[in-house]
């Protein structure tokens, strides 16, 4: 029998994800992470952006596997540790994921479960997929300019003022329910934007430029965000391509209406709601529109995003 090599492994814990329940099950969670691949070491995060410095060491010291245990968050701070500016720090390296987020919503576009059993099945095999990363650079909230990678999906409107009502509030009831009661906290006060919105391809073909009001637009290169939203069900995590999608001047009523359709990915084909693709992305807009980052709330427009096609190795089924 042929064994296969060992690799060097490095997990990245976050003891908070799942309302503080990865910390208290963490025992349980080691045991069945050895099942499935063996040794490993393992460094868990003590606040934000510490999950990127301690991949981007992990790396640096010689990890050849990264696994991700939390959520959407720590993904994508997990993600930014795989580069060093525009550098990978070990191009060869894959990261696998043990999801443990309110949201989840990567995993859902990956097809991974929540059930140890299939993530261990997951991690077992070692299959993987070179996917597409989103690099994103936009304004953070001290007013500096700001740069950041993606994996699932960039958005702005109201989507951003939702992850602050989110992230300020208890996530213990899960993650759709937890979305759902930061989405109509964010519906009594949002209005929607103005942004001028610029689409292109690599060529420099230009796929939309216009001036509009928004209540989102999703940057998508998964398909769910938001707690299980199916609010890209086209797109494809390694086509080289975002899906945009442009929820237009809906009103707080057509919102509610729509949230059901959202949830089943039927929306493309109802009225003010639109989609495109394009490997470029830039908005901009007078008025101050949040950001939703992978979940997280990290600045405001104005924003530009492109697409680095293939530049990640995530272990999938």
């Amino acid at each position: 029998m042929i064994r296969r090599r060992l690799l060097k492994t490095l997990v990245i814990v976050n003891p908070n994800s799942a309302n503080g329940r990865t910390g208290r099950e963490w025992l349980d969670i080691r045991a069945a992470l050895f099942d499935s691949i063996g040794k490993f070491d393992e460094a868990a995060t003590t606040g934000q952006g510490h999950a990127t410095e301690l991949v981007r060491k992990g790396l640096g010291d010689g990890a050849e596997r990264i696994i991700s245990i939390g959520g959407d968050g720590t993904n994508n701070e997990v993600v930014n540790g795989f580069f060093d500016g525009d550098q990978p720090v070990n191009p060869e390296a894959c990261l696998g994921f043990v999801p443990r987020g309110t949201g989840g919503d990567l995993r859902k576009t990956l097809g991974i479960g929540r059930d140890p059993a299939n993530w261990k099945a997951v991690l077992s095999a070692a299959k993987t997929r070179a996917v597409d990363l989103g690099l994103c650079e936009y304004v953070d909230h001290t007013g500096k300019q700001a740069r950041r990678l993606f994996v699932n999906i960039t958005s702005f409107g109201i989507g951003g003022l939702v992850d602050a009502k989110v992230n300020q509030s208890t996530k213990v009831f899960g993650g759709r329910v937890s979305f759902m009661i930061g989405m109509l906290r964010a519906l009594a006060i949002y209005r929607n934007q103005p942004i001028q919105l610029t689409v292109k391809n690599d060529d420099g073909s230009i796929v939309m430029d216009e001036s509009m009001l928004i209540n989102n637009v999703a940057v998508a290169n998964g398909q769910y965000f938001g707690g299980g939203m199916w609010i890209a069900p086209r797109a494809e995590i390694d086509d080289g391509l975002f899906d945009v999608v442009i929820l237009g001047d809906l009103s707080k009523a057509g919102m509610l209406l729509k949230s059901g359709s959202l949830y089943k990915g039927t929306h493309l084909a109802t009225p003010k709601v639109r989609s495109c693709r394009g490997s470029l992305v830039e908005a901009t807009s007078d008025s101050e529109v949040l950001i939703d980052m992978d979940g997280e709330q990290p600045g405001r427009l104005p924003i530009s995003l492109k697409v680095l096609p293939g530049v990640i190795k995530l272990i999938v089924p």
